[in-house]
């Protein structure tokens, strides 16, 4: 079984790039992050064309999530649990098979000031609580998608956030922690954990062509579904293609 995260940044600008994603990499899920439209307006044509259907939950110009399938999928939710007014459309939790698939479009922590801030620390509380809740419900998941966090020094290049950005404040890393110490393995760490890799590019500054990445996009993989992990793969050819995501996609395989 292979599922993909990806932050496409703008369904519709890159849906050429993601059809051709589809067509060669032919994954079980596709999961998109900020699709940056309406659910009307996502091009599910295009990608019908390469044999996959979709659920969007997306509104006008900004954020946004969907998930592209071979199978059909049950849809769960089309917000987090504990979100009281999900207006941002940043989660869409699906079954497929015997796993729970939650994508997700953890917010960036940065606009906004210290309510931006706090924003951001009480929705990963919420996620906390609701993976908590699947594992007491000894359910089998995955939860995937951008989290905004760089967990460590490692998962950033030298000088490209400095010590103030909400992805590397000590509460967003503690944050992510709390999701670990649930139970929860990392998917990329599991199988590379010296290796540097990132998953994010900015287009200022030439961070592209220094490679002055961050690792940001992230697969957690609840304690059964770790065990059949197999592999995990960084497309990062995708960031070296015509009006590319500034994201690329996380590939991980696991057995059945």
């Amino acid at each position: 079984m292979k599922i993909v995260t990806w932050n496409v940044n703008s369904v519709r600008t890159r849906a050429k790039l993601v059809a051709d994603f589809l067509t060669r990499e032919r994954p079980d899920l596709l999961l998109l992050q900020e699709i940056k439209c309406e659910a009307h307006q996502f091009p599910a044509e295009v990608f019908a064309a390469a044999g996959y259907q979709a659920e969007v939950v997306g509104q006008k110009s900004y954020h946004g999530v969907a998930v592209l399938s071979r199978e059909a999928v049950t849809v769960r939710e089309r917000s987090l649990p504990g979100e009281a007014d999900d207006a941002a459309s940043r989660y869409i939790e699906v079954g497929f098979r015997d796993l729970i698939i939650g994508n997700l479009y953890l917010p960036n922590g940065n606009s906004g000031g210290e309510d931006g801030y706090r924003a951001k620390l009480a929705w990963m509380a919420n996620l906390r609580a609701h993976a908590a809740r699947l594992l007491e419900a000894d359910r089998d998941f995955v939860l995937a998608g951008d989290y905004n966090v760089c967990p460590t020094d490692a998962d950033y290049a030298k000088g490209a956030l400095g010590v103030d950005d909400a992805l590397v404040r000590p509460e967003s890393r503690a944050a992510f922690r709390a999701l670990i110490w649930l139970g929860l393995t990392d998917a990329v760490r599991a199988l590379h954990p010296r290796e540097t890799i990132y998953t994010f590019w900015d287009y200022q500054a030439g961070a592209w062509q220094r490679d002055r990445g961050l690792r940001i996009d992230h697969a957690l993989l609840s304690p059964r579904v770790a065990e059949r992990l197999e592999a995990v793969s960084i497309a990062k050819a995708e960031r070296d293609k015509p009006q590319p995501s500034d994201h690329v996609p996380v590939v991980v395989e696991i057995g059945v």
